[in-house]
């Protein structure tokens, strides 16, 4: 039976259906290194927890019916998943990324990717022809991340995948802004998807995780043979977690999403605030796109205050929002990005993309919207 999204989010596709030891409904946690053998060249499935263990196996068996790929490896933090995705290239592997990236992507690609002869070039993807005019004889990928963060810009991922098929490249998605609930990047056409699980999966704020989904044979062997190797699996403890969260990712995403399209109206309208960055609305540019590609706008605002010193003082003032990193929570946070999730990117590529002093990111959370907007307000005074 293909269930529901809402349905995956409880139990995949529902392979561990009275599958737990005395029949406990809750995924039990395996806190465990190693697992005994049943005999000599015998194995009950597990051997030592670097490789598998069974509460994480429910946790990655979940987020694959989710995004309908072939596998998907949980790993102990967002990072580690990219990371882990770059050690799939050969070096001398070129990428052509959205410029918009997170940081922290822009920081492992920079250093890590680059001590490992991979090289990087970042364009805004929402545009076809400035996109293929980035890929040379050495691009072995395109590597999108769609609302972008923090900007929210939206690439097209059918065109993208038609560019990639012209030119034999992998497509690989950042789903983190929309998670797996809102938009599936496999669907059209990516080859490999990836999570910052700390954000809407986990959605409490509480642990960290990342995920790498694939969707072609070729890399599950692979994947899985590194997965071990580097050792970048999730805890069992964190496995349980993040498993607990995804539970409520249906509910707790339409409260944040009905919540974040309030306040993008209502921030349009306020006098001490310039632009609105949100993709459910009308006006955004990637709008359309958007429709076409997800089934909502998610919960994610970015806008621009009048002056420094508003924004500034509007994350002083905030009181039931926190002035924090992160996103995706049941918590509202606001962000500062120049200073904290893209401080690494260089000041001039920050100006350019529009990263500048008075330039904040929201988090909607799962608060009564009217509590939020009356914070904003007064914080905005």
């Amino acid at each position: 039976m293909a269930y529901k999204m809402e349905t995956k989010c409880i139990c995949g596709d529902g392979k561990n259906d009275g599958g737990h030891p005395f029949g406990a409904i809750a995924a039990p946690i395996f806190q465990t290194a190693t697992f005994s053998h049943p005999g000599i060249g015998k194995s009950t499935g597990y051997d030592y927890t670097r490789a598998g263990n069974p509460t994480r196996a429910e946790l990655e068996q979940v987020v694959t019916s989710m995004e309908g790929a072939l596998d998907t490896v949980a790993c102990a933090s967002g990072m580690a998943a990219v990371g882990l995705c770059l050690e799939l290239f050969e070096p001398g592997s070129h990428f052509v990324c959205s410029e918009d990236l997170y940081g922290g992507s822009v920081r492992i690609f920079e250093t890590v990717g680059k001590a490992r002869g991979l090289t990087f070039s970042y364009v805004n993807t929402s545009r076809e022809d400035l996109t293929e005019q980035a890929i040379n004889e050495r691009t072995k990928a395109l590597y999108i991340e769609t609302p972008s963060n923090p900007t929210m810009e939206v690439t097209d991922l059918a065109a993208m995948r038609r560019i990639a098929d012209q030119h034999h490249l992998l497509l690989i998605v950042d789903n983190t802004f929309l998670s797996p609930y809102l938009q599936n990047p496999i669907s059209f056409g990516a080859d490999m998807v990836l999570h910052s699980g700390t954000k809407f999966l986990s959605g409490h704020n509480d642990t960290l995780a990342g995920f790498l989904s694939v969707a072609r044979e070729e890399f599950v062997k692979p994947l899985r043979y590194l997965y071990k190797t580097v050792g970048s699996g999730l805890s069992p403890f964190d496995s349980y977690l993040v498993l607990r969260g995804i539970k409520t990712l249906a509910v707790r995403v339409e409260r944040q999403q009905s919540n974040a399209g309030i306040i993008a109206g209502w921030l349009q309208k306020h006098r001490k605030i310039k632009q609105v960055y949100y993709v459910g609305l009308p006006e955004h540019p990637g709008y359309e796109v958007n429709q076409k590609q997800a089934r909502g706008a998610g919960s994610m605002i970015s806008f621009r205050t009048d002056t420094e010193e508003t924004a500034r003082t509007l994350l002083e003032r905030v009181k039931l929002i926190s002035f924090a990193e992160s996103l995706g929570g049941v918590e509202s946070l606001l962000t500062y990005p120049m200073l904290q999730t893209h401080g690494d990117v260089p000041v001039q590529i920050r100006e350019k993309l529009g990263i500048t002093a008075d330039f904040l990111r929201m988090s909607v959370g799962i608060e009564h919207v009217d509590d939020l907007l009356a914070d904003l307000e007064q914080a905005l005074a």
